[in-house]
């Protein structure tokens, strides 16, 4: 199938995953790499505290925080 017959599947609301060899299938620089950060106490405890709030893991929070910082400043 040429690409722009998926597309305008796509386009039109059809279900296209059956064209789509999804066993290869990565997602672009979101490879994982482990790093280490000290964080003082007190960081800890705020984080712990929103990521509660947010009901979501403190490493989520880091990384939510972390990439909108980011964004912004590449704005």
């Amino acid at each position: 199938m040429k690409a722009k017959d998926l597309d305008g599947k796509f386009d039109n609301g059809e279900n296209v995953l059956q064209y789509l060899e999804l066993a290869q299938a990565r997602r672009v620089e979101q490879k994982q790499k482990r790093v280490n950060v000290d964080f003082p106490i007190w960081m800890i405890h705020s984080l712990d505290k929103e990521a509660k709030r947010l009901g979501i893991p403190r490493q989520s929070l880091i990384k939510m925080l972390i990439a909108k910082h980011i964004e912004e400043a590449r704005a």
